[in-house]
């Protein structure tokens, strides 16, 4: 009798290997190595120092189409993408258009081309969402009916200014907005939670994921982050999916889906979390999630539009060539001079660039 494909290791690539996701990822793979097998490797410039069927470094030679070989390839199951910004779309893309199963801990591909990513997903089971907040809302989603759901409700730490209402957000320092209170992350996810933008950037994603319209998600507060996200239902009851923040255990579930796996992370001891918080989202002082919302009323290529001024605005804080509070005014003005539209993969990439070019030209003004 043929062994079913089921029993062997399920092959897996990971963009993004040598950054926090990759790492944790390896980590589960190591720890149950009955159940997966590392097949490929994407790393930064720094080497990741593991052996694969495909080790890959960016900037390599021919790198780019060798990671579309990689995604591709007959005998890789699953792909995690977990490398941040624009530059995993195409990847993404051809490995669903091979059929592959998708872990993404990348929020900027379905904000990017949210219409294209899912159109290009095969089943049910094909995008398994890894941020935490997206993880949570897939959970609580199991088993219920897509006409019973009232509303999404996003979580968000706050980042290291919401508890500072006295801080004049001007005034605030690269090495102050990297001073996350929860998280480690790498700098431009950082500073997007600085700015909350992150948030809007996961309603986004959200919207797309879920099928829900943006106008019946909504961002919560919640400074503890052991309330990951919740589901408000038709009938007045709310599910939330609680846990200690560890990386670990959405990863787990999008690559062991519709399983999950014996101590993947410790459980919760509750009795020492304290008292848990949720507060109301001040969008005067963090406007981003307003804007992330009237971009994606608009339509594509509108939030490819916002995600590209967003990561050129960023990476110009971080040179110190822009204010932290010059980040969302920039991003805004690039919405507003962009009057293209389009929705095929091309368009979209015209957009991502018109809006940089903006961006940086801005840039060179506000710096003036």
């Amino acid at each position: 009798m043929r062994e079913s494909t089921e029993r062997r290791p399920q092959r897996v690539a990971i963009l993004g290997a040598t950054g926090s996701i990759g790492q944790q990822a390896l980590d589960v793979i190591d720890r149950y190595p009955d159940r997966f097998e590392v097949f490929g490797l994407l790393s930064g410039r720094r080497a990741c120092g593991r052996t694969a069927r495909y080790v890959l470094r960016a900037g390599d030679p021919d790198c780019e189409r060798r990671v579309l070989e990689m995604v591709t390839d007959p005998d890789c199951d699953l792909v995690l993408v977990a490398i941040p910004g624009a530059r995993v779309l195409a990847p993404t893309l051809a490995a669903l258009g091979a059929g592959k199963r998708l872990a993404i801990a990348t929020k900027e591909v379905l904000v990017m081309a949210g219409d294209l990513v899912m159109a290009a997903a095969a089943g049910p089971d094909t995008l398994r969402p890894v941020d935490s907040e997206h993880s949570a809302i897939w959970q609580c989603l199991w088993g219920e009916s897509p006409d019973s759901v009232s509303r999404l409700l996003l979580t968000a730490s706050g980042g290291p200014f919401w508890g500072r209402p006295e801080l004049d957000l001007s005034t605030v320092t690269p090495a102050q907005a990297l001073n996350h209170p929860r998280w480690s992350m790498g700098p431009k996810i950082t500073i997007d939670s600085a700015t909350l933008m992150n948030k809007g950037l996961e309603l986004i994603e959200a919207r797309y994921l879920f099928g829900v319209p943006q106008e019946r998600i909504e961002v919560m507060i919640h400074p503890q982050s052991v309330i990951h996200s919740l589901v408000e239902f038709v009938d007045g009851s709310t599910k939330a999916q609680l846990g200690h923040p560890d990386m670990r255990l959405p990863i787990a579930l999008g690559l062991a889906y519709p399983e999950r796996l014996p101590g993947a992370v410790p459980p919760t001891r509750f009795h020492e979390e304290g008292s848990l918080e949720l507060h109301q989202l001040d969008e005067v002082r963090f406007p981003s999630v307003r804007m992330c919302r009237e971009a994606v009323a608009r339509g594509a290529p509108y939030p490819a539009v916002l995600n590209a001024a967003n990561e050129e605005a960023v990476a110009a804080f971080l040179d110190g060539g822009l204010g932290f509070a010059d980040i969302v005014a920039v991003v805004a003005s690039a919405l507003g001079a962009f009057s293209g539209g389009g929705t095929s993969l091309e368009e979209i990439l015209e957009a991502d660039g018109l809006a940089r070019a903006h961006v940086r030209a801005r840039i060179g003004k506000v710096k003036a």
